[in-house]
């Protein structure tokens, strides 16, 4: 994943978890993903395996495409 798609996902991450009203913690234990995992994917410092983009995807109900910032949310 491109550096652009990082900071894109994690910024649309954090504004699907906002709109969602839903913590690390929280959407962890939905989608079977650490906790440490997420907090690492909002901080840039990992990339999301392509199960956990259509978990992530799924659970949002949007587009991998979507939350990697290859079109609009």
């Amino acid at each position: 994943m491109s550096t652009m798609f990082k900071i894109k996902f994690s910024e649309n991450l954090r504004l699907l978890m906002k709109q969602s009203k839903i913590n690390q913690v929280k959407l962890s234990a939905e989608i079977g993903v650490a906790q440490s995992a997420i907090s690492a994917w909002l901080l840039n410092k990992k990339e999301p395996s392509i199960t956990s983009l259509w978990l992530l995807a799924n659970y949002f109900n949007c587009t991998i495409d979507e939350l990697v910032g290859r079109t609009d949310l």
